[in-house]
């Protein structure tokens, strides 16, 4: 079968690889569409475990199933979660299931740039979600990452009344505006330093757009009345969103770092004057079972818009061109591989 590789965010090949065997429990599951995440081209994350088939939102039919599998069938439209949590250690019974070591030890094989792929036992029996008629392949690609933002905004406590102020505006900063108008927000800004981007927060529900290239913390004053933010949302893996971060959250606030700057790359921390304010940072990573279901129905129930968000459809052989183009600026925002395009 025809997989895309990972090399780098410049060197991804195509190439045939053996269809993987299935066994007990197990399931084939023929990859219909899987999208580019933006951890995808996080180069200091991915480089050290590469070659490698990487692709997490993949959603697909049903091609296969093994001996002792009863809950799906062949032909099932399904959405799989490539990471689940036991369950049952300390970490999921306090409700951080994605610091649980199972989930960061579990995937399916090979990845979801690829034509098929094999859902091991563990995803079978607790990370298969099937998806309802009227959402297509391309709309369930969205799962994972919508779950991955219902999560953050959980975790730094978005609630109803809050300013909401959103850095970086690419898919999961999009996804955060809309789920930011979800939980209630007061007001949503939103910050790029991008056109294209700005410009596509505002389509997509902020109440004011805000460029990054300027004194970012002036801009949102200026666009709430004198206000700082409630809860500050980082969604831009660099320092310079940190720091604008750290200067527009108010007294009493939270910073989420849904995204983070490399390890090389250390950010000072203002802790003297966030002891003196009571700011919390927090972070958050992946999804657990429970935010997957929520997403779906969200999806399912039309309460975000995600098929708007798709700018590129591109086939296997092209996912090359994928990966470049998510690797640098430029006016795209979701990228979806389908393998059979």
């Amino acid at each position: 079968m025809r997989v895309a590789v990972y090399y780098n965010n410049r060197d991804v090949r195509l190439e045939d690889i053996p269809r993987p065997g299935i066994g007990p429990g197990e399931f084939l599951m023929k990859v219909m569409a899987c999208g580019i995440c933006g951890s995808d081209v996080l180069e200091w994350y991915r480089v050290k475990r590469a070659p490698r088939v990487l692709g997490h939102e993949a959603t697909g039919v049903v091609e296969d199933v093994g001996e002792g599998v009863t809950d799906y069938r062949v032909g099932d439209r399904v959405f799989v979660s490539h990471h689940v949590p036991c369950g049952s250690c300390k970490y999921c019974i306090s409700g951080h299931e994605t610091a649980c070591e199972t989930l960061h030890t579990t995937n399916y094989d090979p990845g979801g740039f690829s034509e098929y792929v094999r859902v091991p036992r563990i995803n079978v029996e607790k990370g298969v979600y099937r998806l309802p008629d009227h959402v297509t392949f391309e709309e369930g690609t969205f799962i994972e990452p919508l779950a991955c933002v219902l999560r953050g905004q959980r975790i730094a406590g978005v609630r109803g009344g809050d300013t909401v102020l959103v850095i970086g505006s690419g898919v999961s900063g999009i996804l955060h505006i809309q789920a930011a108008r979800l939980n209630g927000a007061g007001t949503v800004a939103a910050a790029d330093i991008t056109e294209y981007k700005m410009r596509k927060a505002g389509e997509f529900g902020a109440d004011a757009v805000l460029d990054a290239r300027g004194d970012l913390q002036e801009e949102l004053k200026r666009a709430t009345g004198g206000r700082r933010a409630d809860r500050v949302i980082v969604c831009a893996g660099s320092p310079a969103a940190a720091r604008q971060a750290f200067s527009c959250v108010d007294r009493g606030g939270t910073i989420l770092f849904f995204a983070v700057p490399p390890p090389d790359a250390p950010v000072q921390t203002p802790l003297a004057e966030f002891w003196r304010n009571e700011v919390a940072l927090v972070t958050s990573y992946g999804a657990a079972p429970r935010d997957l279901s929520e997403s779906l129905r969200i999806i399912a129930d039309g309460k975000v818009r995600v098929r708007e968000m798709i700018t590129h459809r591109l086939s296997l052989a092209e996912a090359g061109v994928g990966f470049r183009m998510m690797s640098e600026p430029g006016d795209y925002l979701k990228i979806i591989v389908e393998p059979w395009r």
